[in-house]
């Protein structure tokens, strides 16, 4: 476990939900990667990432899945591409990442609570 932090430091981290809209294999990153295009909703938009989860998905298989991400973090360069969210995900015990999503669908852009 971390060090304790308050409901102030909590509310800083503005995770949200969005829509794959696009995936794509990202060959030239450093780690087995895909690219993500994800729908946030009219207040954020569209926004891409770099996930480190071939190991369970193929990119066919993202499109149209609801997925969690931290909205307010800089942009990162990875490769040729910028990264501009973090999409949020837990290991199983293999190690591999596994996707935090809704188990209901909600609005792109709602904010997790």
């Amino acid at each position: 476990m971390t060090d304790p932090i308050t409901y102030d430091d909590f509310l800083r981290v503005d995770i949200r939900c969005g829509t794959v809209t696009r995936a794509e294999p990202f060959p030239e990153a450093r780690k087995p990667a895909i690219k993500l295009w994800i729908d946030f909703g009219p207040e954020i938009g569209e926004k891409k990432s770099s996930a480190q989860i071939t190991a369970r998905y193929a990119p066919e298989t993202l499109v149209g899945k609801q997925v969690m991400a931290v909205v307010n973090f800089p942009p990162r360069q990875i490769g040729p591409m910028r990264s501009e969210v973090l999409v949020l995900g837990v290991s199983d015990p293999d190690g591999s990442i596994v996707l935090l999503a809704p188990d209901h669908p909600v609005s792109n852009g709602e904010r997790m609570h």
